[in-house]
């Protein structure tokens, strides 16, 4: 299994509707839109993403509400292994920006608040715009089933 890299953290506000997220942008995507406006994403590069430096990460960013992990899709099973450490030890919500356009099954949904999917496309536009392919899914926890709620026109204004 590929060891996810990281290469920089943002505190930001609008990748997640009300959130105030730390975005982890994860290098070596395999998805490599035209028009991606991150290619620096694509190489395997930057330092190992582990539970130990994630747990470093949000120790530095205390008051964030939620944390996005912005690519992984070589590897969704690490994706998971963070996402399950995130909500088993902390009350920060969590989130996956996956350039993926179906929802693969090796995702454990119950591990997200938030799933991004969808390639972006230069003639779709991104998420704020009405066009666009992405979707943003709250993901909604109830009992053993976790139902998607399609938050995407948040968004848009």
């Amino acid at each position: 299994m590929p060891m996810l890299k990281y290469v920089d953290t943002k505190e930001v506000f609008a990748e997640i509707p009300d959130e105030i997220t730390l975005a982890i942008s994860i290098s070596g995507c395999p998805i490599r839109c035209k028009g991606c406006h991150s290619k620096y994403l694509w190489d395997d590069v930057g330092e190992p993403l582990s539970v130990s430096s994630l747990s470093a990460m949000l120790a530095d960013h205390a008051g964030i509400s939620c944390v996005c992990f912005m690519g992984g899709d070589q590897a969704p099973q690490e994706i998971n292994t963070l996402a399950r450490w995130v909500k088993e030890n902390t009350d920060v919500r969590t989130a996956w920006y996956s350039g993926a356009d179906e929802i693969s099954p090796a995702i454990e949904l119950g591990c997200l608040d938030y799933l991004k999917t969808g390639h972006y496309s230069e003639k779709s536009g991104p998420l704020n715009s009405p066009t666009t392919n992405q979707i943003l899914w709250r993901i909604e926890h109830k009992e053993s089933e976790n139902n998607l709620v399609n938050i995407t026109s948040r968004f848009w204004k």
